[in-house]
């Protein structure tokens, strides 16, 4: 069971966890959909016997239904055993999990009920404990299907050790929630806002004027200097713990600005020379 590397995606419905497990397949892994939770350590243990497949992936979900309660002690018992086991919680706000099911026309699982929205809220409960014994929550909310695609790829690639550490770096405005699956946020409300010039306001923080205008400033190179010197420090211990997947979360109010020009700095920094570095903006294209 040692050899075998074990990755359970679970979520509610409509989070991406069918997109996460092609995947998941595409990068050959074994993957079983909906395996009955107390099948788990018997399916291990088929796979240990085997040479050739050593990654075998699965998803537990509230299809399991009586089965779900048992998943958590279950999973546990099966990383004392010692698996390299990994559970994946994918995540979406309700109304994005609700607009999907509108887009896709689907039927929620959770049978009997009269709308999607009251199928989510049940599903949440059903799932607490499962969410809690995760050891990745993925916020899916802002990706369309080709960017979850993309993302998924890049997480899954750093499991399985490639690169050593991959870094990704997002902006966000606190206006609009800190991102869900972040290790590590930074407010950089502090700052200068370029948002009360008038000539910055219909400009973001990828543009010249604005970002020259955000990084000289004295408060700026001050933080970059001492976040980049604190980033130098940390990311070796995380990676000593055997993470590979650090995403660090930069925030400022409404996500253009600041918290944009910052990420684009601190992704040509040599202190993010651990590894593949990906950035996105979450919110720069919001009004």
């Amino acid at each position: 069971m040692k050899k075998t590397k074990l990755v359970v995606l679970s979520g509610p419905s409509g989070s991406g966890k069918s997109t996460a497990l092609n995947v998941l397949e595409d990068l050959g892994y074994y993957c079983v959909d909906n395996l009955p939770t107390t099948l788990l350590p018997k399916f291990l243990e088929l796979f240990s016997q085997s040479s050739e497949i050593t990654k075998v992936a699965t998803v537990v979900d509230v299809r399991e239904k009586e089965f779900l309660k048992d998943f958590p002690s279950i999973f546990s018992a099966v990383k004392e055993a010692g698996c390299n086991a990994e559970l994946i919680f994918l995540e979406a706000d309700d109304e994005v999990l609700s607009r999907r099911f509108s887009e896709t026309r689907r039927r929620h699982p959770i049978e009997n009920v009269a709308t999607p929205m009251e199928g989510i809220a049940i599903e949440r409960e059903l799932l607490v404990e499962v969410k809690a014994a995760a050891d990745e929550i993925v916020d899916t909310s802002n990706f369309n299907v080709h960017e979850l695609k993309d993302h998924m790829l890049e997480h899954f690639k750093a499991l399985d050790g490639v690169p050593a550490m991959s870094i990704s770096l997002i902006s966000f405005g606190f206006r609009y929630g800190v991102p869900a699956d972040a290790d590590i946020v930074m407010d950089v409300r502090f700052l200068p806002n370029p948002y009360f010039i008038d000539e910055f306001k219909g400009l973001s923080g990828e543009d010249e004027a604005v970002r020259k205008f955000v990084l000289s400033k004295q408060e700026t190179k001050g933080f970059i200097e001492k976040f980049t010197a604190l980033l130098s420090y940390l990311i070796p211990l995380y990676a000593k713990e055997g993470k590979s997947y650090l995403k660090v979360a930069i925030g400022c109010t409404g996500g253009k600005h600041r918290s944009v020009s910052i990420v684009e700095s601190l992704s040509r920094g040599a202190a993010l020379n651990y590894g593949k570095c990906t950035i996105k903006h979450r919110d720069i294209k919001r009004i």
